[in-house]
């Protein structure tokens, strides 16, 4: 499935949090491929998978085919209404996800969603007056940094001061288009929210982890359709310049033009710029030299370092999760976090300059 971004499911060694049974979380909502990857990362991490639902007796298949622990739930209310059930996963269609975490939180239990979870401003400040109703947690897939070992490794050497103090991230997310095999919300900008806000806000949140920054200001963004005239409603690109509160800046830059020859759906990069030295990571490959991931290439004055990261790292990320639910602690990620790196994404939509482009 590497070539194929939208299936695309990182697997890890196993890492247990708790004992099986301990912590059970239900699945629904298969509009993604991303749920694959989030139902992997629980599942090594010790969770138990009780239980999967959607609409589409196809998709429901698919999915036991490669999770036949799940047992098929007769609907989302039968999930809600099982009180062994402390999370769930799920990853519908994007304008959907804060209207379906709302009804997750109302029942009682924690929500963990793909990204983006807002398509709006007004989808935001609803989930964040129910989660402050309820006392539920709200999470969301940033699959990029989360499961990713060279980023997951980047922020490990940051925290432990190997480049100083912060100053400058620059991110690329490219991804392979595929656009044959995409559902059709996925070229509607109502459903998926645009470029900046889907695949964007991977980026703004790994800028926001790395500096250490709690707020920011977009100075600019733009999108445009270079390429796609038939699909109109289609960002196939899309930047953005960010200053931190802190002073530290980030550039980024995202698009739908992975070409086919690359080995896979996409050369996503990290460049970090510290006080004391520099991170590169090279996230899924090392471009005609290396077909596999998880690279990140360390300077201070020390000298110069290549990490090859594979397997060594895991993804600490999920079993945080399972504990914050435990322990309603914020260990993981804050949910202000959270909710900062979508605001964030959606200002960036909004202020986006539309770039005039000749079809």
């Amino acid at each position: 499935m590497k070539q194929d971004g939208m299936n695309y499911a990182p697997k890890g060694k196993p890492n247990p949090v708790v004992e099986p049974g301990e912590f059970n979380f239900a699945v629904t909502a298969l509009d993604h491929g991303h749920i694959n990857g989030m139902t992997n990362g629980l599942l090594e991490a010790g969770a138990t998978l009780k239980w999967v639902y959607d609409p589409d007796p196809e998709k429901v298949a698919a999915y036991q085919e490669q999770f036949p622990e799940a047992a098929v739930a007769e609907s989302l209310e039968a999930i809600l209404a099982d009180p062994a059930v402390q999370l769930v996963a799920a990853a519908v269609i994007p304008n959907l996800r804060s209207e379906m975490g709302n009804r997750v939180m109302r029942a009682g239990k924690d929500y963990f969603t793909d990204k983006t979870a807002f398509t709006t401003m007004a989808q935001l400040e609803e989930t964040k007056k129910v989660v402050a109703e309820t006392g539920r947690k709200f999470f969301v897939y940033f699959s990029e940094r989360l499961h990713v070992e060279g980023a997951v490794f980047a922020g490990q050497l940051i925290k432990d001061g190997k480049i100083g103090e912060v100053i400058q991230v620059t991110g690329f997310g490219p991804h392979r288009l595929d656009k044959d095999i995409r559902p059709d919300w996925f070229f509607k900008k109502e459903q998926y929210g645009g470029i900046l806000c889907d695949i964007g806000s991977h980026q703004i949140e790994q800028f926001l982890y790395y500096t250490g920054n709690e707020n920011a200001e977009v100075l600019h963004s733009k999108v445009g359709n270079y390429a796609n005239p038939d699909t109109p409603e289609l960002e196939d690109y899309g930047d953005a310049t960010f200053l931190g509160d802190n002073g530290a800046t980030f550039i980024f830059k995202v698009d739908w033009f992975t070409p086919d020859g690359l080995s896979t759906w996409g050369d996503g990069r990290t460049f970090i710029t510290g006080t004391k030295g520099t991170i590169e990571v090279r996230k899924y490959l090392d471009v005609a030299r290396e077909e596999t991931g998880d690279h990140l290439y360390l300077v201070t004055a020390e000298g110069e370092e290549h990490y090859s990261l594979t397997g060594e790292v895991g993804f600490p990320f999920f079993g945080e999760m399972i504990k914050d639910c435990i322990n309603r602690t914020e260990k993981a990620m804050t949910q202000e976090h959270i909710f900062k790196a979508q605001e964030l994404c959606l200002i960036s939509q909004e202020k986006a300059m539309v770039i005039p482009t000749k079809k």
